[in-house]
């Protein structure tokens, strides 16, 4: 039986927590014994978890002859990590123990420096964030997981679950991972490197900025297939102007921020409309339908049918 300790840091995201405490809970063998030994570990037997309390079952010494530590993610996960904390973890990792985060708890993780050099993931909503307070990790901020062996993280708390089932089907094999993936209702096939599903939002314009008629132009005429000539054109300025002109102002090039938008506008119709899926590549500009779903799927990850089963 594999030993796994999630520790609660003050200010822990309670289905962060929760995640892995269920999904290796309910992991069973095929002769029905239980696959995992779960306990909560914290520096002290009560963690503010905001809303409520958590009651841990053991401190820090609950870590070492861990098989694997969880970190999940906190609300203030920028916050100083505590010394005993750092030194439990590092400690754990010389050890040889497996120590993967959940969403945010990428941050003190990777405040222990054990993280360095390594690719890395977290919740897209903060990944420039851990980018600028660890430069030292390579965050990729589009994947649902990434394992490096000794060291793994994840996304938001829904890739969690990718992660931790990752983690059953390497130890035990994808038939226990599939009946703990039925009983926690998750697809098993959901792959790391799979998108998260979330095209990022376009830098924020200031406001009264001189390209915000320019941007609404854009937005109304998403279906035209429009080249860096037209849209300058319509601006009335050359194609050099407009380019140094849009990065200042919205932190990319005019053709990338046309790019997503086209993206954004066809998840939302795939969301919400009936439409094929050769109409909606029509809608958004895409010259053909091939290139339409060579695009999605390089963008998000998935096709453009199988975005719809899993939104629609």
């Amino acid at each position: 039986m594999h030993t796994v300790a999630v520790l609660a840091l003050d200010q822990v995201i309670p289905f962060d927590l929760s995640t892995p405490v269920e999904a290796f809970t309910h992991t069973r063998l095929p002769d029905g014994r239980p696959g995992y030994q779960v306990r909560v570990c914290g520096e002290r037997p009560e963690i503010d978890a905001g809303t409520f309390t958590i009651r841990t079952h053991r401190g820090l010494e609950g870590l070492r002859g861990a098989d694997t530590i969880i970190v999940p993610g906190t609300a203030r996960p920028t916050a100083p990590l505590a010394p005993a904390v750092r030194d439990a973890l590092r400690a754990a990792a010389a050890d040889g123990t497996r120590i993967a985060s959940i969403c945010v708890g990428t941050f003190p993780l990777a405040a222990t420096g054990l993280l360095d050099g390594l690719r890395v993931t977290t919740h897209w909503i903060a990944a420039d964030l851990l980018a600028a307070t660890y430069p030292g990790v390579k965050v990729d901020p589009d994947v649902l997981y990434v394992d490096n062996g000794q060291f793994l993280t994840s996304a938001g708390a829904a890739a969690g679950l990718d992660l931790c089932l990752h983690m059953i089907r390497r130890d035990y094999g994808s038939a226990v991972a599939a009946d703990a993936a039925r009983l926690s209702v998750m697809p098993l096939e959901r792959e790391g490197g799979q998108a998260q599903f979330i095209v990022h939002p376009q830098a924020p314009t200031p406001q009264g900025s001189s390209f915000e008629p320019l941007l609404s132009w854009l937005q109304d005429n998403l279906g035209r297939e429009l080249s860096l000539t037209d849209i300058a054109a319509h601006a009335g300025v050359s194609t050099r102007t407009l380019m140094r002109r849009f990065r200042e102002q919205t932190g990319t090039t005019p053709l990338q921020w046309l790019h997503r938008a086209r993206i954004r506008r066809a998840q939302h119709l795939l969301e919400t409309t009936g439409h094929s899926v050769e109409r909606i590549a029509g809608q958004v500009g895409f010259g053909s339908p091939t290139a339409f779903r060579d695009r999605f799927k390089r963008t998000t990850g998935v096709s453009p049918q199988a975005y719809r089963r899993t939104f629609s």
